[in-house]
């Protein structure tokens, strides 16, 4: 299994509720940054690829189980890593860790995207050299 790639992010207070940990919805937020982060680091132009081949990623499920909450200032890891692929999409693990990866896990999550024509919004095959290499 290849190791995930991870991306630092700070929590600020406009990430928090009343109670001062991040509001949930905002965890899915850290994720998606992850997620566009993990494209670009494997070479992915997601502009390039709706402007020159008409081509988009689209999420269509995702889930969270929240164990440990985050609160104002932690300095979070959100990681990404490819668990699955089909022939229109593709699934992602994603997990959430306060400090590093030996920190405390936060959130357990995975997201499932398709990839479509951007005029048709029909599932296309994912070319396979998207996911040829893994960054360490």
């Amino acid at each position: 299994m290849t190791e995930p790639f991870e991306w630092p992010i700070r929590v600020y207070y406009e990430d928090t509720d009343a109670q001062g940990v991040v509001y949930y919805a905002n965890y899915f937020r850290f994720m998606e940054r992850a997620r566009t982060e993990w494209l670009r680091a494997l070479g992915v132009d997601q502009v390039g690829l709706m402007e020159n081949e008409r081509r988009i990623f689209v999420v269509t499920e995702t889930k969270a189980e929240f164990l440990v909450p985050a609160r104002f200032n932690d300095e979070i890891v959100v990681t990404a890593r490819l668990a699955g692929l089909t022939r229109a999409t593709f699934d992602i693990e994603q997990n959430i860790y306060r400090g590093s990866l030996d920190g405390d896990l936060l959130l357990k999550g995975s997201v499932r995207a398709a990839y479509l024509n951007a005029d048709t919004l029909r599932p296309t095959r994912v070319p396979a050299s998207i996911f040829e290499e893994t960054p360490q």
